[in-house]
């Protein structure tokens, strides 16, 4: 079950909302109480969990077909019935709390941050998703329950169902369960239209750590442009190709990339990545470095553009790039194995991309991208005015408030 709320319709004062409320919707409603609603699926042989993201909070369940009707029954509680009690939103505090803190053990989490507050003015993509501790600790249990009400209806979802069933049969047990829920007001368009970005922007991140990290995020399009897939065959020929669509793929592709090769195999990182989302709204293209002891972040980014450089100049030649759509192409099978997987891929790609068929229709525009659209995309999009550069500066001797 997808709804069309995330970090982008939170505001400061109440960033981490929807995360929040995803946790609180596992705690009952009227059909199920506390803690049923896993153990009615553990009984009986299933999985379940959920996840918030900038865009969309989805819930899932992967059951055998015959039990179908319980994991209606969860969904059609969930999005109407759930009661977010004083006393269990307090005991959630702690959780999410908890959450955040362990995502600050990594400084990629940190230095990410930074550079999603600095890239974006206006957008609420600049918010993340986890929300700050400021917030986390003032948020109230009103502030849950109003914004499940803003964006929990059958008209701000959209069900997806995957596997063995006579489609006639469901649709009538579907609409049993979901037609007696009253259509809610339709939640507002967000009317927040980013500016365009007119120079570099630079931040430096300096909190203990081991070593250095540089990340590069450019401002790139969104799911449903023409440029979506070329951005993401130009990320894979830069940093290996993964699933854009799902879950799941092959690991070790990134080696036969070129920033892999130009500063692993170069002994200036150890790790490196480049990464383009797809999302409802334009978002960023990102290169994410971790150094080795040592190396001055100076060195490590005069590579990483020296690399975009090379493919805005010389482009990329045939062989390379067919090797990088046949990566990509075993990525996207690998990542449909399972009807879990073929779930999120339809519900996904149909909220990003805004058409239910895109699961299908945008693994073979990937394979339809020339060496001529790499080329075009890179001079577009990876340019200095459009650029948010980070640092990530060791330093142990510093004391950070909690």
């Amino acid at each position: 079950m997808w709804y069309r709320v995330g970090g982008r319709n939170e505001l400061p004062g109440t960033t981490g909302v929807s995360h929040w409320v995803e946790h609180m919707l596992f705690k009952g409603g009227k059909r199920f109480g506390k803690g049923e609603i896993t153990k009615e699926i553990s009984r009986r042989g299933g999985a379940l969990n959920a996840f918030t993201w900038i865009d969309c909070t989805a819930y899932f369940e992967t059951l055998p077909s015959s039990e179908i009707d319980v994991a209606l029954a969860i969904e059609s509680d969930r999005i109407y019935d759930t009661r977010i009690e004083p006393d269990e939103a307090e005991a959630e505090r702690t959780v999410v709390i908890s959450e955040r803190e362990g995502s600050e053990n990594f400084p990629e989490f940190w230095l990410r941050e930074e550079v999603q507050s600095v890239a974006w003015r206006e957008h609420p993509y600049r918010l993340g998703v986890i929300g700050p501790k400021s917030d986390l600790r003032a948020m109230s249990r009103e502030n849950l329950y109003d914004h499940y009400k803003r964006f929990y209806m059958t008209n701000n979802a959209t069900l997806v169902m995957v596997g063995d069933f006579a489609a006639p049969e469901l649709l009538d047990k579907i609409r049993a369960e979901f037609d007696k829920h009253p259509r809610g007001p339709d939640p507002s368009p967000l009317n927040i239209e980013e500016q365009p970005q007119t120079g570099e922007r630079r931040v430096l991140v300096r909190r203990p750590g081991p070593t250095h990290y540089v990340m590069l995020a450019y401002h790139a399009p969104e799911a449903s442009h023409a440029d979506a897939a070329p951005m993401v065959v130009l990320s894979s020929v830069l940093g290996g190709a993964s699933s854009p669509i799902a879950w799941g793929g092959a690991r070790g592709l990134g080696r036969s990339s070129r920033l892999y090769r130009a500063l692993v195999d170069g002994e200036i990182a150890t790790s490196v990545s480049a990464s383009f989302e797809l999302t409802l709204d334009p978002y960023l293209f990102a290169v994410d470095a971790t150094l080795r002891n040592g190396v001055e972040p100076a060195r490590a980014e005069a590579t990483i553009l020296h690399e975009l450089e090379r493919i805005q100049h010389e482009g990329v030649p045939e062989e390379e790039l067919a090797r990088t759509k046949r990566q990509l192409h075993a990525q996207v099978v690998y990542s449909l194995e399972g009807v879990t997987n073929q779930g999120f891929a339809l519900g996904f790609m149909d909220l990003v991309a805004r058409d239910p068929a895109a699961w299908q229709t945008f693994p073979e525009a990937l394979q339809q991208v020339t060496a001529e659209d790499i080329q075009r995309v890179a001079k577009t999009y990876l340019v200095e005015n459009q650029r948010t550069a980070g640092w990530f500066i060791p330093d142990n001797n510093q004391q950070v408030a909690s």
